[in-house]
């Protein structure tokens, strides 16, 4: 029997089967990002500075992207696990880590632990807050200025008393930094957590600490501490009456701590774009602004290749100094 194919019918069963290529085309196009709930990994405990500020932007993204942005807590071994464990994820997006400055002191202090590379494992997105350094005195102190403080350690090298949150914490990088740039001797006094530190320092048991602005500033606003001097390059909105180190005589020291988003390695261009545009809109708006200023910080987006750039000098600088000192947290 002929069986005979009209160019009707022939036209019918070439546009049945475009229409399902097109169709399977369609189904194979990547969903728009978020198309399911992100993750933000916090190497910290809820309730400190690095996890309030998480929680900000969590509920500005959630808010943003349509999707919610879920907050889980990894603290321990000074945020090694939270990045391992972001670093190890899928560069899909959905798993993030929510970091702060200490991320790129890890690389001098852990040498043979870390499995991870602080700036190869990562793409940077953003910051959303920084976070200026403040050198404050205890009462039982007498100097009022950066200029008396810096006279008094080069007279009495070791004597000054200089606490931190611990060994190879942010605030004794702050110290070692300083101290090598005025060529000055402090005694470092090591704590655990910037707590005790503020309690001895208005209790008279501790001379000074590079601490950061939100760790004392109800203290310096109600006279128990003085602040010397900001490390940052301009002032504080925070604190406007307080000069800058540059200002003070200290040169261009500085030590803003930086608190933002960093995705695996390998995420998709497109992904980083709309994460960017989520934390520099964060950044810029009203709510954060009250949020941040709360905390002792400043909202701020520093995004992409400039952010990068800046961890990548960072790693140098700590790890360069790390080994000077002989710093180890094995």
């Amino acid at each position: 029997m002929k069986t005979t194919f009209t160019r009707s019918f022939f036209s019918t069963l070439c546009l049945g089967a475009s229409s399902v290529l097109w169709a399977a085309s369609a189904t194979a196009q990547p969903a728009a990002f978020p198309s399911k709930p992100v993750k933000l990994v916090v190497g910290f405990a809820a309730g400190g500075p690095t996890d309030v500020v998480a929680r900000a932007f969590a509920d500005y993204a959630s808010r943003a992207l349509g999707q919610p942005f879920i907050i889980d807590n990894k603290p321990g071994a000074n945020t090694i696990l939270a990045a391992q464990a972001v670093a190890s994820a899928p560069a899909d997006g959905y798993t993030l880590l929510f970091g702060a400055t200490n991320h790129t002191m890890i690389p001098g202090l852990y040498s043979n632990r870390v499995k991870f590379d602080a700036v190869r494992s990562f793409t940077p997105i953003c910051t959303v807050a920084t976070s200026p350094t403040v050198l404050v005195v205890g009462l039982g102190l007498p100097v009022k200025t950066l200029a008396e403080f810096m006279d008094r350690a080069r007279k009495n090298p070791g004597v000054i008393t200089a606490g931190t949150a611990g060994v190879g914490s942010s605030g004794h990088f702050a110290t070692e930094m300083f101290a090598r740039n005025g060529g000055l001797t402090l005694n470092h006094v090591p704590y655990k957590g910037a707590a005790p530190v503020v309690t001895d320092l208005m209790g008279g048991q501790l001379d000074s600490s590079f601490a950061t602005l939100g760790s004392v500033l109800q203290q310096i606003k109600a006279g128990k501490v003085t602040a010397l001097a900001v490390a940052s390059s301009k002032r504080s909105a925070l604190l406007p009456q307080i000069p800058t180190f540059a200002e003070a005589g200290g040169g261009s020291y500085s030590a803003d701590a930086w608190y933002g988003v960093l995705a695996p390695a390998g995420t998709a261009r497109a992904i980083v774009q709309s994460l960017e545009r989520v934390a520099s809109d964060f950044a810029k708006s009203d709510a954060a602004a009250e949020k941040l200023r709360g905390l002792g910080l400043d909202a701020d987006a520093t995004c992409g290749g400039v952010f990068l750039s800046q961890i990548e000098r960072e790693v140098t600088t700590y790890t360069k100094l790390a080994r000077d000192l002989d710093l180890k947290a094995e």
